[in-house]
């Protein structure tokens, strides 16, 4: 089984073009928002644009949430696909969503920049910015039973009507999720360090933390992710490298499930071991 990818920020039309890449790329399994595609139908998962937060939808998106992934993989297992495209926002989701899967190392990453103009790109997100309207690379019936009340049309509806209607292979949909309606959501770096903090001390080896630092990764237009970094005083008589290695996931965890942000690393510097001298 082969692996490949398709990149670009949100709202620039990637799902749009995702089965042109797959047809391109003879890939005949797509991961698309936390679903699985073949053949036209949702074979496993929930679509991101289904939760009523944008929180959750990035949480649907990178299979974190309970249950998810296992039921993706099985069904992967049970199709055989002979080459997967997962479409992500960034170099760094997509092999998040590959490891979550323990799909292959991606081969391939085509960047949406690449395949299409900044016209196209802008109209793109003039709908998704503007109408909240995202794309699904499947039938509009096939997304019925998934969307119940989300639905809003064909993708012709964001194009002139044509004199000739026609249903087409690879036909793909517009839903407005419900987390689109609620305006921009800003996590403000405070909230990230208040969760490090907490997750950080909260460790019993863990006399005391400071200086945490937040620091947002981009290579150009794409987000890496999170950098975050931090200084702690442990309590002696304890493996250290063990330890930090624990509190680096219990971190990552933390900050993820709670904000849909993405964590590229988490630096623990060991300034200095307690020593109770009272023992």
């Amino acid at each position: 089984m082969d692996v490949i990818a398709l990149v670009g920020p949100s709202g620039t039309g990637k799902s749009h073009r995702a089965l042109q890449v797959a047809r391109e790329h003879n890939a005949d399994a797509i991961i698309d928002d936390g679903i699985l595609i073949k053949g036209g139908h949702i074979i496993a998962g929930e679509s991101a644009k289904t939760e009523k937060s944008k929180i959750m939808a990035v949480r649907r998106a990178i299979f974190v949430l309970p249950g998810h992934a296992e039921e993706v993989r099985e069904a992967i297992q049970k199709v055989q696909p002979h080459r997967i495209l997962i479409i992500g926002t960034s170099e760094n989701m997509v092999h998040k969503i590959a490891k979550a899967l323990k799909l292959p190392a991606i081969q391939l990453i085509v960047r949406i920049e690449d395949i299409a103009s900044r016209s196209e790109l802008a109209q793109a997100q003039f709908h998704r910015l503007k109408e909240g309207k995202h794309i699904i690379p499947v039938p509009t019936i096939e997304l019925k039973p998934h969307f119940s009340g989300y639905l809003v049309d064909p993708l012709q509806s964001l194009f002139k009507k044509s004199r000739v209607r026609r249903r087409k292979l690879g036909e793909k949909s517009i839903v407005r999720p419900v987390f689109s309606y609620y305006g921009k959501l800003i996590i403000d770096d405070l909230v990230v360090r208040k969760i490090v903090e907490k997750i950080v001390q909260a460790r019993e080896f863990v006399k005391n933390v400071k200086r945490v630092t937040v620091q947002h990764l981009f290579k150009g237009d794409e987000d890496k992710g999170l950098k975050i970094s931090c200084e702690v005083v442990l309590n002696y008589g304890n493996h250290i490298p063990t330890l930090v290695q624990q509190t680096q996931a219990k971190v990552r965890e933390a900050v993820e499930y709670t904000t849909g942000m993405v964590v590229d690393s988490i630096n623990i510097n060991v300034r200095a071991l307690y020593v109770d001298t009272n023992h």
